[in-house]
């Protein structure tokens, strides 16, 4: 297990149902049509990334991430995205998340599809995976538990100067 040249954003990764490539700036309108759905926010602690504003702040965030954007690899349909972040060398741990996926791809294998290519790739430089779920987000909650991920911790985050309740969870090679 190499620590030392754990590229946060390789070039793709992909299975036989999804594919990701690195998010880039020319991405922006085909991504927030896919994001355009509020359905899509209404768990998240931010609900407005459905609008212009809410989505390009969001992608301001998420462009300081190690990003994707998630393909249907059949079709290229655009999913959604979903980033490696906060990657500590020393406790061999990394976040996934800021994870959006349209509602055409919901209920179906696509999101464990997408997580699994993050995960075994994280694995190969990790031992450690963690998630952060809006206390809410109960979809994502669902979906992180599904993975083999347990809850560990209770915490705040601070959105929009608002302290908002996640719950952290952690999968373990």
């Amino acid at each position: 297990m190499s620590l030392s040249n754990f590229n946060l954003q390789p070039d793709f990764l992909e299975n036989k149902i999804t594919k990701l490539i690195p998010l880039e700036e020319k991405h922006f309108e085909a991504l927030f049509e896919a994001a355009s759905d509020p359905l899509i926010w209404e768990q998240n602690p931010v609900k407005d990334r459905h609008t212009r504003e809410g989505f390009s702040a969001f992608l301001e965030i998420i462009k300081t991430k190690s990003s994707f954007l998630i393909l249907d690899k059949e079709t290229n349909e655009i999913m959604g995205t979903t980033s490696f972040y906060d990657y500590n060398p020393e406790k061999s741990s990394v976040g996934i998340g800021y994870t959006f996926i349209t509602r055409k791809y919901w209920g179906g294998p696509y999101n464990e599809s997408n997580k699994k290519l993050m995960i075994d790739y994280a694995f190969q430089h990790v031992h450690s995976i963690l998630f952060h779920v809006g206390a809410e987000n109960f979809r994502s909650q669902k979906a992180v538990l599904k993975l083999g991920a347990t809850k560990i911790n209770d915490m705040t985050f601070t959105i929009n100067g608002v302290e908002v309740p996640f719950f952290e969870y952690e999968l373990r090679k």
